[in-house]
């Protein structure tokens, strides 16, 4: 049987779906670089051959450990589907002569370079500039209309995104973003293996969506992301998801698979997307393109990654399509055949609609919740009325213990403050919107108080207690728990489109 090195790092689909679809394919080890969820640790010991967790030493050189590992245990294939392990993954793959993403993955995970490649080839997108300074952020805030985004150039999950309303704004968004990104680092929510990556930033001009002329009905996010993979150099588009709205500044609430688009459109959605993925002369990997929506049939590029969507857009596509994405790119990757879709599958091939939800303490309209909650799915499940036919998860690996506060949503911390994140199965994608529309505005009133009385921003997150350890498997709070008390800047009232 092939041999597959997994690298597993914060981020992605969750680590027990990967591990189960991997093993399925290959014998598994596996390199962790960030603790593994309590909820997998059992798992991960039942199905790879053997766990790894490198000391702090070892990852000065992360290139080279993983190099060192894959040849120990004589890897066929190495692959990651987390954002902050994709480069070290890339460069390993480029060393040992196996097939990965190639080293294009730089330009899709470094914003500052994405935009560079992508003007160089004429490509619509937000006008930009790259930050690394004080003085550089000044120039930017001069050049550019407001309201502007200041966002870091790695990171992920909206973290360290900072609206800038006017000029007397952005030395305290440039404090407050380098303050979330140092604090994030402590948690494993940063690059891996690129120095000094927490100090690039980009600011953004705020392009304005419409979700007008693309959806049937209203409650769509105005922009969509392009789910794929590339294969030998050339991009396979898989399909199209939907979004509910961002939360301020730009965090997202929901990713909903397939988007209800009429096929016209999804044409041109995917059209864009493989001019993207195409410029950056990406090799061998996944792909996560967003695309932001405007009026009059208008698109601009947000982002392409090198690795699949994160949350749950992997398990979403395998319900609604039948594809096992995680296991086609092993295959892929070992040198087996695979039949990937000849074109984006869309809402006719769709066997229904799943949605994942990552709950924060806002309502509908972004608004925080008055008061202090306690995270309880079981109250959430018996207290909320969903379609007939609706199936509401809870994600344990994603998500926070019963009978955890809520954390206090800050928007320069983006999806790190987040409780937890919900799978919901429904007849279709519209159907899934109104339920998790139901849901949000019910949320602050069917989870239970919390207790304590003290003022929001004094109090810190706790961390869930730990799962009964296992042998040779380091056992830590999830990505969800054990969140920095992050500071925000002065925040304009005017919000984005």
């Amino acid at each position: 049987m092939s041999t597959v090195l997994l690298v597993h790092a914060k981020g992605g689909p969750p680590l027990g779906h990967v591990l189960s679809r991997t093993a399925a394919k290959a014998d598994v080890h596996l390199l962790a670089l960030s603790a593994l969820p309590p909820a997998v640790a059992a798992l991960a010991e039942e199905l790879c051959a053997s766990v790894r967790t490198p000391s702090g030493a070892e990852r000065a050189d992360l290139g080279s450990l993983i190099v060192s590992r894959a040849k120990a245990v004589g890897a066929d294939a190495v692959l990651t589907f987390s954002e902050y392990a994709v480069v070290a993954v890339a460069e390993a793959c480029e060393t040992l002569g196996l097939a990965g993403p190639g080293g294009a993955a730089r330009l899709a995970r470094d914003k500052r370079m994405m935009r560079h490649t992508w003007r160089q080839r004429g490509l619509a997108q937000p006008e930009f500039r790259p930050v690394a300074t004080r003085a550089d952020l000044r120039e930017a805030v001069a050049a550019l209309p407001f309201p502007m985004l200041l966002k870091a150039a790695w990171s992920a999950g909206s973290t360290a995104h900072q609206i800038i309303g006017s000029p007397q704004e952005a030395d305290a968004a440039w404090r407050c973003s380098r303050e979330v990104m140092a604090e994030s680092a402590q948690l494993g929510f940063a690059e891996l293996h690129v120095a000094e990556a927490g100090a690039h930033f980009v600011v953004e001009q705020i392009v304005t969506g419409t979700t007008e002329q693309w959806f049937d009905e209203p409650g769509w996010g105005d922009y969509v992301s392009v789910e794929g993979v590339v294969a030998g150099g050339v991009f396979h588009p898989v399909c199209v998801s939907g979004r509910m709205p961002t939360v301020e500044p730009f965090t997202e609430r929901a990713s909903i698979t397939p988007a209800p688009l009429p096929a016209s459109l999804q044409d041109r959605v995917v059209a864009l997307a493989r001019e993207a993925v195409d410029a950056l002369g990406l090799r061998d990997c996944g792909t996560h393109t967003e695309i932001k929506l405007g009026a009059d049939g208008r698109m601009w590029l947000i982002e392409t990654a090198a690795r699949f969507g994160g949350a749950m857009t992997v398990p979403q596509i395998e319900e609604v399509f039948g594809l096992d994405l995680v296991g086609m790119l092993v295959d892929h990757l070992l040198g087996r055949t695979v039949a990937w879709p000849e074109g984006a599958l869309g809402p006719d091939q769709a066997q229904g609609a799943a949605g994942s939800l990552v709950v924060l303490a806002v309502d509908g309209d972004g608004h925080a919740w008055p008061d202090r909650r306690v995270w309880d799915f079981t109250a959430v499940r018996e207290a909320v009325a969903l379609s007939e036919g609706s199936a509401l998860s809870v994600v344990p690996e994603s998500s926070l213990p019963d009978g955890s506060a809520v954390p206090v949503y800050e928007p320069a911390g983006g999806a790190n403050t987040m409780a937890a994140l919900c799978l919901l199965s429904a007849a279709d994608a519209p159907t899934v919107l109104r339920d998790f529309t139901a849901l949000v505005d019910a949320l602050p009133r069917v989870l239970p108080p919390a207790v304590a009385a003290e003022p929001a921003s004094a109090i810190a997150v706790p961390a869930p207690a730990p799962a009964t350890p296992v042998p040779a498997v380091a056992v830590v709070p999830s990505t969800a728990a054990a969140r920095p008390r992050l500071r925000t800047a002065a925040r304009t009232e005017e919000v984005p489109a």
